[in-house]
């Protein structure tokens, strides 16, 4: 009965959905296993339906659960709300946040970071997914996306985090075996590293074709970082982002007119953007993008 309903079962509901298990939301809690089950219990029985299907493998919501949580994080937010305006408190954020990236940007940019977000709200459990794909903000897949391109649609917020350059590189030691590359007319006869066609996740990402029409690349991943790594060892010549190549003494920039401008872009879904968790990280991400921007952007983008 709705004058029965406990906000605390509520609570226990999102603990769960935000840890991804029952384990760990017990834990998160700081009660036992046994006390967590008989919340979800006594909050299905409140509510008349089922929350999670249960399997061996795991639990995931059920369409009533699906409902249940996008009502949950509004309540959640409408009390955080509440208590910072009336209470006049400084932000504080706890429980988990997670972020899904690009693997480069997420890998040798973000992770690296993440130290400072910890330091600053001790009770955040932050889960990086630093992955070669786009993220579903509706399907719940994160709770915050870093994206190469802006959406066009859905109930998502986006900001623009920053443009960043590429540019072309090779290792010193490749350099040093192959004959001179002068030109971009050059390139097709050297070998290159690319991305494999049908596994592109982004068409930001097709950008082999502006080096030159004619080249046929002779490895490639759907993993940037494997492609950097292939690069530093000597395999061949790609295109890659500056902030992460020039970070390894052994690559050279050839071709340095060569420059492509590409984007990332935060995204938050608009039902979350202001739940502390959220909105913290969110915001720490852009603080963080804003004074990288040297490391962005190495030659001034007016």
């Amino acid at each position: 009965m709705t004058d029965q309903f406990d906000w605390n079962l509520v609570r226990s509901f999102l603990a769960i959905t935000r840890t991804g298990s029952m384990t760990a939301a017990a834990k998160r809690l700081k009660i036992d296993y046994s006390t967590l089950s008989r919340r979800i219990a006594a909050l299905e029985a409140s509510l008349g339906s089922q929350l999670f299907d249960r399997r061996t493998s795991g639990s995931s919501l059920t369409e009533a659960g699906e409902r249940l949580l996008e009502m949950a994080e509004q309540m959640d937010q409408l009390a955080t709300s509440a208590a910072q305006s009336i209470g006049d408190s400084k932000l504080q954020a706890n429980g988990a946040v997670r972020i899904g990236t690009p693997d480069g940007f997420g890998t040798k940019f973000l992770a690296q970071r993440l130290g400072d977000l910890s330091d600053r709200h001790p009770d955040l459990t932050v889960e990086l997914v630093a992955m070669p794909r786009e993220f579903s903000l509706s399907r719940r897949e994160a709770d915050i996306a870093v994206s190469l391109t802006q959406p066009s649609e859905g109930r998502l917020h986006s900001r623009k985090l920053t443009d960043y350059e590429l540019g072309l590189y090779a290792s010193r030691e490749y350099l040093a075996r192959h004959p001179a590359i002068e030109t971009a007319a050059d390139v097709p006869s050297h070998r290159f590293i690319s991305y494999i066609d049908d596994l592109i996740f982004s068409p930001e990402l097709e950008y082999a074709h502006f080096v030159s029409p004619d080249l046929r690349p002779a490895i490639k991943s759907s993993n940037l970082i494997a492609q950097l790594n292939s690069t530093v060892a000597g395999a061949g010549l790609c295109v890659l982002p500056c902030f992460i190549a020039q970070s390894e003494p052994e690559l050279v920039r050839v071709l340095p007119s060569f420059r492509l401008i590409r984007t990332f872009w935060l995204l938050l879904h608009s039902d979350l953007r202001n739940i502390a968790r959220v909105r913290v990280t969110a915001d720490f991400i852009a603080e963080q993008a804003a004074q990288a921007q040297a490391l962005f952007l190495p030659k001034s983008q007016k």
